[in-house]
């Protein structure tokens, strides 16, 4: 029979995993401080650099809060990584500091809505995130009970701590609720937390800050929600290349000196300025790019470590992006990339992608739903920022179609989605063939 191995055969005896530990933490010579190299580090204000105007105005909008008056509410849009959350929250925090040396009680409490699901959740999670922001309780259940009583609750604990707060609603149009609802339950959220305030319900003052990346998020807002929220519009556009290599000439310092060569930071802010000028992309590039040379010992950051860096985010995205979709949103953006990566565009008109996606759902034996579901659903993925739509038209007597426009690489698409185990069927080899004839027609 096998024996439990001696004390001198166990690796914390040997020290073998300390010792493989500490000869990590020797290599690790290249980055000094991770932190920076978060996309979703909070840095100092004098390390958010290409975002003026938005600075500005937030900071006029919500400065009222410390003389004690109620901000207005506002709506950041924009696309994903232009630094929406990055302003807002620098903003609030230093108000924060204000109103505590005025003995003023304001709150902020931030909210991603991308995984909430549905109204009374949302309603139980920022009751839940005010208390754990001021040291209490909530006092009631989390299922089980009317939304109304969730609702009372989540007053109660702003009136009994708050003079003023700020909500940050994240992501707020994938709070779409239950599918029975005509309205979506961000619009009522929208509704009852901006209308708080003219409730006998509440005594504090209630500001909601709502921030997304679609921009035509407020056409699916109820009328009832629109005219009690009536924000102040602060637009977000996509960080130019010479903005990318400001932001992270500014956080530069998170490696050690002499550790990145002259053209590391250009290609980083080149390669995220052409998928939508996003800065959590070119900060995570430079993160990855780092670990690489790291891992293979190099005494530099160089080119190749980026290039190699930018092939493993694109996957890694894509990858956490196409995981939590359904099946027929995989089989229309795969059926969509295939058309998109043979034109040589990174662009697929929409009959074309049809068809593809017709193809694909025979071969697979899937259910195949109508081109105007199939269109729906890629418009759908325009909030993941993996595609962008644009109507265009195809002469006078001949109508539109919608283009759908590619921000990474659709290979990397395809590759990806062949991870889930049906698509792993698709014949590479036909598939090109179907899409080329599909081209030529």
């Amino acid at each position: 029979m096998p024996t439990d191995p001696g004390p001198e055969e166990t690796p914390e005896s040997t020290g073998s995993i300390k010792d493989l530990i500490l000869e990590q933490e020797e290599a690790a010579s290249l980055i000094k401080n991770r932190s920076l190299l978060e996309p979703n580090e909070i840095v100092d204000e004098e390390r958010i650099v290409g975002r003026d105007s938005q600075l500005t105005d937030i900071t006029q909008h919500l400065r009222v809060a410390i003389s004690n008056e109620r901000p207005p509410n506002l709506f950041l849009y924009g696309p994903s990584g232009t630094g929406k959350s990055l302003i807002i929250n620098a903003v609030c925090s230093n108000i924060l500091e204000l109103c505590e040396s005025r003995d003023i009680r304001f709150g902020v409490i931030q909210m991603n809505c991308q995984n909430v699901g549905t109204l009374g959740s949302a309603v139980y999670e920022l009751a839940r995130k005010v208390a754990n922001d001021v040291g209490a309780t909530v006092e009631v259940p989390e299922h089980g009970i009317p939304n109304k009583k969730k609702w009372r609750e989540l007053y109660r604990l702003i009136n009994e701590h708050y003079d003023t707060v700020v909500f940050i609603l994240d992501e707020l149009d994938m709070l779409v609720g239950r599918r029975d609802m005509d309205e979506p339950a961000f619009s009522r959220l929208l509704y009852q937390l901006s209308r708080a305030g003219s409730t006998d319900e509440i005594t504090a003052q209630v500001s909601v800050t709502a921030i997304t990346n679609d921009t035509k998020m407020m056409e699916n807002v109820g009328s009832r929600a629109l005219s009690s929220f009536t924000p102040e519009d602060v637009h977000f556009s996509d960080y130019d290349a010479n903005q990318l290599r400001e932001i992270l000439w500014a956080r530069e310092d998170a490696f050690h000196e002499n550790a990145l060569s002259n053209d590391v930071i250009p290609l980083a802010a080149a390669f995220a300025a052409q998928t939508n000028g996003d800065a959590r992309k070119a900060i995570d590039l430079m993160r990855t790019a780092g670990s690489i040379a790291e891992k293979a010992n190099a005494d530099q950051v160089r080119e190749e470590h980026i290039r190699e860096a930018q092939d493993k985010v694109e996957k890694n995205r894509v990858l956490e992006v196409t995981r939590g979709i359904s099946t027929q949103k995989k089989l229309c953006l795969f059926a969509t990339a295939a058309v998109a990566r043979e034109t040589g565009t990174g662009a697929a008109k929409s009959p074309l992608g049809y068809r593809v996606y017709q193809y694909l759902t025979g071969t697979l034996d899937a259910d195949q739903y109508h081109q105007e579901t199939y269109v729906n659903k890629m418009k759908e993925l325009t909030t993941y920022s993996l595609v962008e739509t644009e109507r265009k038209s195809q002469g006078p007597h001949s109508g539109s179609y919608l283009e759908f426009t590619f921000g990474e690489n659709p290979n990397t698409i395809i590759e990806t989605l062949r991870e889930d185990s049906r698509l792993k069927d698709v014949n590479v080899d036909e598939l090109r063939t179907v899409v080329k004839a599909q081209i030529n027609k």
